[in-house]
């Protein structure tokens, strides 16, 4: 019995990196999203430039579920080279659609699904003489059919096509044309619509769809940004190209036009940290966007920015390592990198937002964070969040903010001040007051060393010197968990034995997992983190409940590690469940997972039930 739903499916485009499939199948999830039903897209490509395999997956979910759920409904194959893969993928009971010019032995199908034969390469043929347009207008022409197989509004497509192409008009009607031969062809052989179907609705509200590393960009920006230092990367690339196409834009002068930012593509990673760190010395608000091989060769600069105590912010978009690794995948994996990164005793501050507003709002705040704490930020995102559109709350921003500069000292403080050294402790919280440079032509002056030093900036090899320093430095990442984002807790209808901690990315699919259990009557208080050094409320979290599951996206449990390490938990209470094969985690995954391992704890032990 083929699947029926109404607004709840998943559907997969396999396509060939290079074909121009991408703007056809986003111009199809934005239709879907403009009758109001919620989307959730990802997109999956190689790390070359074209030729391989990419897939590009739209979840529709009226629920609003926005992770990854696992496996495919429909799936729409036009890649000889995946086809086999991609059909034994699909559902029971799913639908599969692919380009039947060219008959397949019934070997290649399954007998469980549904199969939609669409002969797009003869259409394209039989309309169209030039090879690049039969390529091109064969993916409208897939999507004209898709959207009389699912009872699409075409106007939606109709009124997409004329946005994108606005400028280009003599493409809008080619385009239109091409979706009629495909609609046309499918009214003409097919009982349209399919079991599952589309109906519009107003589930979306006033979500915006973006990319994370668009709204970092636009947060640096807001977050007062005026200096950004990178070297090219995948899956940071984007945020930086971003920053820069902003700046064009909001930090000009609007009389003179003058640009007032800097952005310097440096030769590598190690010049664009020290970049920032000689920016942010100065004054300006600088920072990096990279990735984990990037942030390996920033690592001494890292321990001098944390020692010296300059405020600088770097936004690491995560991807599968190590060393190459996979660079167009997703993981979680630079959190011990970058919370412990550089020699000797370091620990940094971390962000760790969950989707394109948190990146924008966290991406702002992390200027503040640095400057107040004078010390390095960054913002933890990863491909998922940063290359993926989300549905999200709308970025918003309040004119009448402050830009939080720290303790920073003018000439006229200075004047009035009878003692100055940087690193003197005066108020207990561990940060020391700063000039910048040229403040005043005798006072507030000192030197910057990545050596050891006294509270005056001297040089100094004293042991107690030394350890009243590191001390301090501890104290000021005690003031920091009090200003960072707390992690949010959510606690089951009733009471239970059983905890979860995540963060990130990894959010959505938690939150529809933790209603999938729900439902097998398994009932978990959730906490999802957003920020490091942890909050006490981390440590109390787990003293709550005999166990706690912690779910990322790497293979070495990275966050539970680092719980344990701070907090000195019995690492038998926090039981690991991990992903990390590149793909973005699914509800289903957590679920099975979670669920297989309160089987075995809940089994009462037999020395127990003796005892």
């Amino acid at each position: 019995m083929p699947l029926t739903a109404v607004n709840d499916f998943v559907i997969r485009f396999a396509n060939v990196n290079g074909s121009g499939s991408a703007s056809a199948n986003e111009m199809f999830a934005r239709a879907i999203m403009r009758m109001g039903i919620p989307i959730s897209p990802r997109n999956v490509f190689p790390s070359n430039i074209q030729g391989l395999p990419t897939w590009f997956e739209i979840r529709v979910t009226e629920a609003g579920h926005l992770g990854a759920r696992g496996g495919t409904d429909v799936m729409v194959a036009m890649n000889p080279q995946t086809f086999n893969a991609d059909v034994i993928s699909i559902e029971p009971d799913g639908y599969l659609v692919y380009d039947s010019t060219r008959p397949l032995p019934p070997g290649q199908l399954r007998s469980d699904i549904t199969v939609i034969g669409l002969p797009l390469t003869q259409i394209c043929n039989a309309e169209y003489s030039d090879p690049r347009q039969r390529q091109l207008f064969k993916n409208i022409i897939c999507i004209g059919a898709l959207s009389a197989l699912f009872d699409m509004d075409f106007t939606e497509l109709e009124k997409l096509v004329g946005e994108q192409y606005k400028g280009k008009d003599k493409l809008i009607a080619p385009n239109i044309h091409a979706l009629y031969l495909g609609r046309d062809y499918a009214t003409t052989h097919f009982n349209c619509p399919l079991g599952l179907r589309l109906k519009r609705t107003d589930k979306v509200g006033n979500r915006i769809l973006i990319e994370g590393n668009t709204a970092a960009a636009l947060g640096a920006v807001y977050g007062g940004a005026t200096v950004c230092a990178w070297y090219p990367i995948t899956p940071s690339s984007s945020l930086a190209e971003n920053f820069s196409r902003y700046c064009s834009k909001f930090r000009r002068d609007p009389e003179t036009k003058q640009a007032r930012y800097a952005i310097v593509q440096a030769e590598d990673e190690i010049a664009s940290i020290g970049m920032v760190i000689g920016a942010s010395w100065n004054g300006a608000r600088a920072f990096t966007a990279t990735s984990g091989p990037g942030i390996s060769l920033m690592q001494e600069f890292l321990g001098m920015a944390y020692f010296a105590e300059i405020p600088t912010v770097v936004f690491d978009v995560q991807r599968a390592g190590p060393s190459t690794g996979m660079p167009t995948r997703t993981q979680q994996c630079d959190l011990i990198n970058c919370a412990y990164a550089s020699h000797g005793d370091t620990k940094h501050v971390l962000l760790l937002p969950e989707d394109a507003t948190e990146a924008f709002e966290f991406g702002a705040s992390a200027f503040d964070f640095a400057d107040r704490l004078q010390t390095p930020v960054f913002v933890m995102l990863d491909l998922d969040i940063g290359m993926n559109h989300r549905l999200c709350r709308p970025l918003t921003w309040d004119d009448s903010r402050k830009y939080d500069r720290g303790k920073v000292l003018s000439a006229t403080e200075l004047d009035k001040a009878r003692d100055f050294g940087r690193y003197m402790d005066v108020d207990g919280d561990g940060i020391g007051y700063r000039t910048y440079p040229g403040t005043h032509p005798t006072k507030g002056t000192f030197f910057t060393r990545g050596t050891s030093h006294d509270a005056r900036a001297r040089y100094s090899e004293n042991g107690a010197t030394y350890v009243e320093g590191m001390q301090r430095l501890l104290r000021k990442l005690e003031t920091a968990k009090a200003i960072l984002p707390r992690p949010l807790r959510i606690n089951a209808e009733k009471s239970t034995r059983f905890g979860v901690i995540y963060y990130g990315s990894t959010a959505p699919a938690m939150s529809e997992a933790a209603e999938i259990l729900a439902r097998r009557g398994h009932a978990l208080d959730l906490m999802r983190i957003r920020a490091f050094p942890f909050h006490q409320d981390v440590a109390s979290f787990v003293a709550d409940h005999d166990f706690v599951f912690v779910v990322e996206q790497n293979r070495d449990a990275q966050l539970r590690s680092l719980i344990v390490n701070e907090f000195g938990i019995d690492p038998v209470r926090l039981v690991p469940v991990l992903h990390f094969d590149g793909t973005s985690i699914t509800a289903r995954f957590i679920a099975g997972a979670i669920s297989d391992r309160l089987d075995t704890l809940n089994v009462t032990p037999l020395r127990k039930a003796l005892s």
